[in-house]
This record gives structure tokens, sequence and C-alpha cells, in this order.
């Protein structure tokens, strides 16, 4: 018997203008708006069970500020902070919540915005939580589009690996791995009020550039399925994106299409986000009027604790990452001897490197799951390779099973064990050594089978 109950609100984050803008190591300063960055509350409760999913409009949330954001919701609303489901979008054209995430910010402005983030998402928690109403779901499986996804890892004729090379190469010789072109689509008809729809697919929100704030393609995405549908509300969760952009290396004119290349060697512009956003709400249109409905009578969420092995520096490579920080920090780009997206590589590597330099052997990553019925989420702290993801979903025990990127936390990325062999960018900045992919999917697997015995 169906049992489920749902509530919804969406609230606006916009900072003042000037803040730092997360998302590339290049300084930015906000200098206007496309559009609105905004943070979404959907409350689901059944037989006595509450949980919340969250999602913000931001590129990273470190560990800590969620789990400060889920103390104070949990004081304020009751909501337990092991019942909150926290992700975020990760636009990379969103205000920084950490003055020293990529570069150096003034911090009183950052600050202020994340104390005022937090007010706002308990707002949206409260406003959630009064909106609560009989609810039936329905769950369904769609396919991306071309042009919208591509593998973002290549094979060079010399051998080497390149994250983003430059668009039309002619060393590139083919892209590292396989794209995971499922969109799932959970649509949930709720009593007397605007239905609501979470999306889960695995593509980097990284189509805009510059220094206007934007919520990027997902925005794009939203605003096409509310005019659609004639009244929708959309949220959306961001699938194993790690080793995924939108960027064809083998463009055509069409392609090309109110697009450029930007300094990272990839396809961005606001056209292009409103082109992935359109394209995708395409795909969640087709799936729409045909979900599979079910009963809802049960709603789970746990934790579970995985321990990884931190990439620890070797002593021979401290002095050159500190030389390369010291002059990344005082505005130096130039004076390293890289440029575009090697520029990106080195400069993440160095700072990887400083930051770890005495740290511990080992780190716990949070995982979460979360249970709705035959649907089951699996939350991961960081960008997982679409790999990871793809292994997850193997699981058995649900009818759909939805990995989770970037949610209750940002702990970097997590590379599968071929690409510490090959390099790039993902591999050369992650915090953890290989295998750590492999043990979020064993993590991810028994969190699946936990909830499927609870």
């Amino acid at each position: 018997m169906n049992k489920l109950l749902t509530g919804y609100k969406k609230v606006n984050i916009n900072p003042p203008l000037q803040i730092g803008i997360c998302g590339y190591f290049v300084p930015r300063f906000a200098q206007g708006f496309l559009d609105d960055i905004c943070a979404s509350a959907f409350a689901l409760e059944c037989d006595g069970e509450r949980v919340v999913i969250l999602s913000l409009d931001a590129c990273i949330l470190e560990s800590h500020l969620v789990a400060r954001y889920c103390a104070a919701i949990e004081k304020a609303t009751g909501i337990s902070k092991n019942k909150i489901f926290l992700s975020n979008t990760h636009s990379h054209t969103t205000p920084l919540f950490t003055p020293g995430d990529m570069f150096e910010a003034p911090e009183e402005p950052v600050l202020k915005y994340a104390d005022f983030v937090e007010e706002r998402l308990i707002d949206a928690v409260k406003l959630a939580l009064e909106d609560m109403v009989p609810t039936r779901m329905g769950y369904g499986v769609g396919t991306a589009p071309a042009r919208v996804a591509y593998i973002r890892r290549y094979k060079m004729k010399d051998g080497s690996t390149m994250t983003c090379p430059p668009v039309n190469d002619p060393d590139i010789v083919g892209p590292i791995g396989e794209l995971d072109q499922r969109v799932n689509v959970l649509r949930f008809d709720r009593e007397n009020s605007r239905p609501f729809i979470l999306v889960n697919y695995g593509v980097h929100a990284d189509t805009v550039n510059g220094e206007m704030l934007s919520a990027d393609w997902p925005y794009w995405m939203a605003k096409t399925l509310d005019l659609a549908l004639e009244g929708a509300d959309c949220m959306f969760i961001g699938g194993a994106q790690g080793d995924v952009g939108s960027t064809n290396v083998h463009p055509d004119s069409a392609d090309m299409n109110d697009t450029q290349i930007s300094f990272d060697n990839e396809m961005k512009s606001p056209g292009m986000a409103r082109f992935v956003g359109r394209a995708l709400a395409g795909t969640v249109l087709q799936v729409y009027d045909k979900v599979y409905y079910t009963d809802v009578d049960s709603i789970k969420m746990i934790t579970k604790t995985v321990p990884v092995r931190l990439n620890v520096p070797e002593p021979h490579e401290v002095p050159l990452a500190k030389k390369y920080k010291e002059l990344h920090e005082a505005g130096r780009d130039c004076d390293i001897p890289y440029t575009a997206m090697e520029l990106t590589t080195v400069v993440a590597e160095a700072l990887r490197i400083c930051r770890y330099e005495n740290s511990p052997e080992f780190l716990d990553l949070n995982m979460l799951g979360l249970k709705i019925g035959p649907v089951a989420l699996v939350g991961i702290p960081g960008e997982p390779f679409t790999e990871i993801g793809v292994k997850i979903k193997e699981a058995e025990g649900f009818e759909l099973i939805m990995p989770c990127a970037l949610t209750n936390g940002y702990e970097g990325y997590f590379p599968v064990k071929s690409a510490y062999d090959e390099g790039g960018y993902e591999a050369r900045s992650s915090r953890y050594k290989s295998g750590v992919a492999e043990t979020i999917v064993e993590g991810g697997k028994q969190i699946v089978a936990e909830l499927a015995h609870s």
C-alpha cells in the first residue's frame, strides 16, 4: 500500500557581486547573473520515517561545511542530520564556499555567503515540511541524446593521456572509457500540487565559463520541463561524472553553434548550457508519461564509513610542487611552463602534494544510501568515474539504482585503477591512491544490499 507523503521548496541563494567564483584554478569574481542560483529541498515521509533530499547550485561543498549545515537543519527543524541527503549540482559558475578553494579570495564575503546559505537551507527544509501531501511515485530510464556528453580523457599518439585535449588536435587517438547514457527519472505526482521530477545523470555541469553567475545547464533543464509540462518542479542530482564533459573534440559546424572554445580547450558558452539542458529535458519528457508507477510503503537512509588510502606524496615531489603553488598563489601562472588544461593539471597536482605532505595514510569517506520503495540512491562524496556508477548499478535488490555524486561532501576525484597508470588531470590531482574506485564500488554494493534487506 502506498504511504508516501512529499513536500518541496526552492529558495534563491544569489550572492553579492564580486564574490569569488568556484570551478577553476583561475581567479574569477562575479560580475552579474545569467540566471538565479538556488537551493531545493524535497522532503519525504513514509510510515513515520522522514528524510530530506537537498540540492544546491554549488560547485564544491567541503565535508566539514555539509556537516555544519546538516547539524543546523537538525537543530532548527527536528530532522535528524543522519536523514539529510545533500547534493550539489557542481556548476562551475557558482560562488566559493571556502576562501581557499582553488584560489585565494577575500574571506569575508565568502564566509558571509556560507552563513547566508545555511539560513536559506533551513528555510527551504521548513517550507518543504509544511508542504507535505500524499504522493504517487513513478520511475523510468531514458537515453541521453547525441552531443550532450563525451568521455573527456583521451589517449594521445605519444602514448600519454590528456584530459580535455585541444579541439581537433591531430595527436588524439581516442577516448579512454565508455559513456553511461542512462538518464534516471523519478516522477512524483503530488496531490493538488505541481508534479516533482528528480533527474540523475552523469555529466559535468561545466558548460558556461566566464564571470557571470549561473546554475549552468540544470537551470535550462528545469526551465524547459516547467514550460513543457505547464508547471513542474525539477531537481538534478549528478551521477558518476568524474571523467565526463560536454566537449566534442572533433566538432562539426553544428557542434559550434552558439558556443566557443574556452581557455581550457572545452566548448563553453551560455548557449552550450541552454543546449545541454534542453536536450536532457527532452530525454526526461520521453520517459515522463511512461514511468512505472509503484507503491512506496517504506523509506530508509543509512550511512557507511569507507576507509581509503590517501595519495601522500614522496619527498622528492615536494620541492617543485611548493614552487608551483607559490607561483600560482602569487598570480604568476605564466611562469609555470604549461598552458591550458596541462597548466590546470600541474597546478592541481602541486596543490594536492602540498596539502597532503604530512597527512595520515588513510581517510574515512562517508557514503549514503537512501531507499524509496523499489528505488535506491547511493551517495558518493566526490566525483566518481563513470565505471564506478556502472558497477554500482549492477547490484541486485532494487528496480532502479541511482549513483549520486557530490553528496554530503566533496572529497575530490575517484579515478579507476587504470587511470593512475595512464595519467591525466583527475588521477594526478586525486587525493587517493589507486584502488579508491574499487573500494567505493564495494561500499556502494554493501549499501544497496543492506537497504534491500531492511
